[in-house]
């Protein structure tokens, strides 16, 4: 919000509200955007005491785009250490850019590598366990700079998401995977959400993970997994107890077990 309220006020009088509205209705933006903007605006003129009539635009209401596991992983392991375990943790507990920005020592426990959130939209606190390998991170990243309890550990959120938009490009040329180029940072967020109730079918637990308010911004991954029913599957089979932690680490999930050994699977 405040950056879409600089960029306004960088090119129009923001306290003459008809200038405003003026400015936006001639931008070259979709409709979509133009209802944020308005939104944005709408605070400042409500903070500050103004009026206007608020302009109505038509949003268009389009289901997330929802990364595959091997393409978010891909584009971790090209990232530095500080953003590779910046996207870590939005992978694992679906934070916001905003929320993980935000972070200190305070919200963190690092015996139990769990983070507790504090909604960015108003919505629910919540607690979020991250993946061993994500705390491992963590405890390196922790200790290599010495953080007072809060003090903010990783940068902002334009940071995070402009240096996302580079990384992204490059693995995608590198790769030679134009499809990479279209996942944007909040796909991370659509990806945990979409992971944890193909899970468990619980949309009360992804409502909680994801600090949604309204039960109704929820129920969209539920018709994310409808549109997964035919997905393909990369199958794999575990002997030992080490192979199947291997495999659960990975993300791959327990079906069976015949004669022996147990099978897991892992959406391609």
């Amino acid at each position: 919000m405040l950056r879409g309220l600089r960029y306004l006020g960088k090119r129009t009088n923001l306290d003459d509200a008809s200038e405003v509205a003026m400015f936006i209705a001639k931008a070259g933006w979709k409709e979509s955007y133009k209802a944020n903007v308005c939104d944005f605006y709408d605070h400042y003129v409500w903070f500050n005491g103004l009026s206007w009539e608020k302009p109505r635009y038509r949003r268009d209401h389009k289901l997330p785009t929802v990364p595959t596991t091997e393409r978010v992983n891909v584009i971790i392991s090209h990232a530095s250490k500080k953003y590779a375990l910046v996207l870590s943790i939005i992978r694992d507990t679906g934070l916001r850019p905003v929320e993980v920005s935000s972070l200190t020592l305070e919200n963190v426990d690092l015996e139990t590598g769990t983070i507790s959130v504090f909604s960015a939209k108003n919505g629910s606190p919540r607690m979020l366990k991250l993946k061993p390998s994500t705390h491992a991170m963590l405890i390196e990243y922790v200790k290599k700079h010495s953080f007072n309890l809060k003090a903010k550990m990783f940068p902002r959120a334009g940071q995070i998401s402009n240096t996302f938009g580079r990384l992204r490009t490059s693995v995608a040329d590198k790769l030679h995977d134009p499809m990479i180029k279209k996942i944007r940072l909040y796909d991370f967020r659509h990806y945990y959400a979409t992971m944890l109730y193909y899970k468990t079918r619980d949309i009360l637990l992804v409502k909680e993970s994801l600090g949604h308010r309204k039960i109704e911004n929820t129920l969209i991954y539920t018709h994310l997994i409808s549109l997964d029913s035919n997905e393909e599957y990369i199958c794999k089979t575990a002997k030992t107890i080490a192979e199947a932690t291997s495999l659960i680490e990975a993300g791959f999930e327990y079906v069976t077990e015949m004669d022996g050994v147990k099978l897991f699977r892992k959406r391609k």
